[in-house]
């Protein structure tokens, strides 16, 4: 699904009069997603899922076919554990 379907599913399901509105919804919920986590708050939607932040280790790799190494530095990442519900409905859906 491309972000125009998904902006016709939300309008759908959200009773949006147009698409626009469907957008700006969508806007509104993925920047305060962003800030939230930017800020390293975690959201808690209870049924759906919650985002978090993780400390993800920096690695050391060697470039194949050479002897050149390198090593990636520490960085935080976004994380989405799914919550009960939206497993049992994605499980109900097979």
């Amino acid at each position: 699904m491309n972000k125009a379907e998904f902006v016709a599913l939300v309008q759908s399901c959200g009773d949006f009069k147009t698409k626009a509105e469907a957008q700006n919804a969508i806007k509104a919920f993925t920047d305060a997603v962003t800030e939230a986590l930017s800020k390293g708050e975690s959201i808690s939607l209870v049924g759906f899922g919650t985002f978090t932040t993780a400390l993800q280790k920096g690695k050391t790799g060697k470039v194949p076919g050479t002897n050149k190494t390198y090593t990636t530095k520490d960085k935080m990442v976004p994380k989405f554990k799914a919550g009960k519900s939206l497993k049992e409905k994605v499980e109900a859906g097979k």
